[in-house]
C-alpha cells in the first residue's frame, strides 16, 4: 500500500463522519455499507452516495459514483474541479476512474481495499501519471471505524449464510 504523505485535517475527520452515516443507509438494502460526500470548497456537501447495487440491480451504483452524480446535478456541471470527495472505503478502478474524470483534485478515505483498490493499494489510479488529471489523497482517516462497518457486516452475512447451511431457524 501506498501510505498518504499527505497530513489530515480536521475537516477531513468531519466529513468523514458524513461519509460514514451515509454508509449506514446501505444496510437497509443489504448492500455492502460503504458511504461517499462530495464536498465542496465552503465545507457544505454537495452530494451523498451509498453503495445501492443490490438495491438498484446496478453494477456501478458504488458510493462515490452516487455521490458523485448527486453534486455534478447539484452543481449542474460534471466538473467538480475544487471539490472533495470523501469516502469510507478506498475507491474501486471504477470510482477512482470516475473521480479523474470529474476533476476532483482530492480524494479522502478511509479504511484500505487490499483486493480492489486503486487509490494506492492494488492501483494507483488517482496518481497515475499518465492521465490528464492527478489528484492527492488522503488514506486512512477514522480507519478504525471505516473497516469496522465491513468487518461487521461480513461477519453478520458469514454468520446467515452458516445458519442456512446448518438449517437452523433464523
Amino acid at each position: 500500500m501506498t501510505h498518504s504523505p499527505l497530513p489530515v485535517s480536521a475537516a477531513h475527520h468531519a466529513w468523514m463522519g458524513s461519509a460514514l452515516e451515509a454508509a449506514g443507509l446501505a444496510g437497509a438494502t443489504a448492500d455492502v455499507p460503504i458511504g461517499a460526500v462530495v464536498v465542496g470548497p465552503d465545507g457544505a456537501v454537495l452530494g451523498t452516495g451509498w453503495n445501492q447495487r443490490e438495491a438498484l440491480g446496478d453494477p456501478t451504483a458504488h458510493a462515490e459514483v452516487q455521490a458523485i452524480r448527486a453534486a455534478a446535478v447539484r452543481r449542474a456541471s460534471w466538473r467538480l474541479e475544487d471539490c472533495t470527495l470523501v469516502v469510507t472505503l478506498e475507491p474501486c478502478a471504477m470510482c477512482a476512474g470516475a473521480s479523474v474524470l470529474a476533476r476532483i483534485p482530492r480524494v479522502v478515505f478511509g479504511a484500505w481495499d487490499e483486493k480492489a483498490g486503486a487509490s494506492g493499494s492494488v492501483f494507483d489510479v488517482l496518481r497515475e501519471p499518465r492521465l490528464n488529471h492527478w489528484t492527492e489523497v488522503f488514506a486512512g482517516v477514522r480507519q478504525d471505524e471505516c473497516a469496522a462497518l465491513l468487518t461487521d457486516f461480513f461477519a453478520a452475512r458469514r454468520a446467515e449464510t452458516d445458519v442456512l447451511r446448518r438449517g437452523d431457524p433464523a
